[in-house]
């Protein structure tokens, strides 16, 4: 997304990774918010909440989010409603869940591929934007699937998201 000068305004993570300090060294703000808690009694609404707010903080007007690891509650989807964009490593409505590439290869599917789609409160839900298919290789590891599938994502995402930045500078306010 940064090589293709999309205007990104802040990188926000829930955990200390690669992509802020890719962020600050490319002149962009980067945010962490940290999800310090993984019991069962996690607030997830809360942790949401913190989230939205540092949002709302940049004054982001879409949200791509691309490996954020935490799910979020309804908070963020009424504060940013149907300007969210997520990935899926498989065609949607197909493997749904967080273990797409290996139900995919366990199932035997010859084909699976990439879904750009608005993210809606149900997880792996919501309008699909854009898809595209990778084959299924015999020799096929949960690895060398997802890395494929990665490879196509990282140039359809972008491309989406660049569709959908020309389609709201055009439109009329």
């Amino acid at each position: 997304m940064i090589d293709r000068e999309l205007p990104i305004v802040v990188v926000i993570a829930d955990r200390a990774c690669t992509a802020l300090d890719i962020a600050r060294d490319a002149g962009i703000t980067a945010e962490l918010v940290e999800r310090t808690d993984f019991s069962p009694s996690f607030d997830r609404v809360a942790y949401t909440h913190r989230v939205v707010d540092a949002l709302e903080r940049h004054g982001v007007e879409l949200i791509a989010m691309a490996g954020f690891g935490t799910i979020l509650e309804k908070p963020v989807h009424d504060a940013f409603p149907d300007r969210i964009v997520n990935t899926h490593p498989a065609l949607l409505p197909a493997f749904r869940g967080w273990h797409a590439v290996r139900d995919t290869l366990e199932y035997g599917a010859k084909v699976t591929g990439v879904t750009v789609h608005v993210a809606k409160l149900e997880v792996d839900d919501g309008p699909i934007l854009a898809q595209e298919a990778v084959p299924v290789l015999p020799d096929d590891t949960e690895e060398t699937l997802h890395e494929r599938i990665k490879q196509v994502e990282r140039r359809l995402y972008p491309d989406v998201i660049a569709q959908l930045v020309a389609e709201h500078d055009e439109a009329p306010r």
